[in-house]
């Protein structure tokens, strides 16, 4: 026994070669989605990075409780610590991500993973009101950082790799192309209409060098992205009680009552680097 477990490593040596195998840097996910093809497939480091720490906090509490030290016997337990992490008080966003991590591991379809409880707003606490992380960024002293992301809502791995050069001109209005580190390495342009005057000098003084050599981790880039999301809907939204019914988008659960424009929210996702409504109306835009 203990040869065959050489010969498979250890249980971290299994879990990242089984998800190195998975990786598909640089390939088109929304291409992969339409023929079904992103089930057993990784497009992002982050998301491979997010997978190989919790998948590998899974396998350390299956060893330790059932003794495994085979990745494939762990399978069994998986529900089993899901259901803990839950009772552990984690949120619900990240009880999912580690839901969504065991799927990827092992094949897992959403109808057989443990299904956690409700991901209300409500309930999300990223990015409301002041974190202690907050006491330790200063807006002020980091004035470009935060009003290109408030006119831009780019990810964080995104924002290191702009550059001055991804300034483009469409019908002589700005956009900022955004094709390294995108989630799923899909490619997308933003409209540059909050903040333009600023946007477009900063990235025209930069060049071809990176607008940001670095990010301060104390800096609330979701909370930024948020913002502009809500800015950029409210420019974009029509009169609600002009709209026809199929035009409008009625939120439910906690956001009950409140209602949309569903065309200015498809293109805030589209410019936020999704492509469903209802995560920005969830996540993004605060009526508020």
């Amino acid at each position: 026994m203990a040869r065959n477990r050489e010969k498979k490593g250890s249980l971290n040596f299994q879990l990242k070669k089984l998800l190195d195998s998975k990786l598909a840097i640089g390939e088109s996910k929304f291409e992969d989605k339409k023929q079904n093809l992103t089930f057993d497939k990784i497009y992002s480091w982050s998301t491979y990075r997010a997978y190989l720490q919790h998948g590998t906090y899974f396998l350390t509490w299956a060893k330790e409780k059932y003794g495994c030290n085979d990745l494939a016997a762990a399978k069994e337990y998986v529900n089993e610590w899901l259901q803990v992490r839950e009772e552990q008080g984690l949120s619900a966003y990240t009880v999912k991500l580690e839901a969504s991590a065991m799927m990827k591991i092992y094949n897992i379809d959403k109808d057989s993973i443990y299904k956690s409880k409700a991901r209300l707003r409500a309930n999300i606490e990223r990015s409301r009101g002041e974190k202690v992380r907050d006491k330790h960024f200063s807006e002020k002293n980091n004035q470009e950082l935060v009003r290109f992301c408030r006119a831009t809502g780019l990810r964080r791995a995104e924002l290191l790799q702009i550059r001055g050069t991804d300034l483009i001109f469409i019908n002589d209005n700005p956009y900022l192309k955004v094709t390294r580190n995108t989630k799923g390495g899909r490619e997308r342009v933003v409209p540059i209409i909050l903040d333009s005057q600023f946007v477009v000098n900063l990235l025209k003084t930069k060049g071809a060098e990176k607008v940001f050599e670095k990010i301060p981790n104390s800096a609330d880039i979701h909370g930024y992205r948020a913002e502009f999301a809500t800015t950029l809907y409210k420019k974009l939204e029509k009169d609600i009680n002009t709209l026809p019914k199929e035009k409008k988008y009625y939120c439910r659960k906690d956001l009950k009552g409140i209602v949309y424009d569903k065309d200015a929210m498809l293109e805030v996702s589209r410019a936020l680097g999704h492509n469903r409504i209802d995560v920005i109306a969830g996540h993004y835009i605060r009526k508020d």
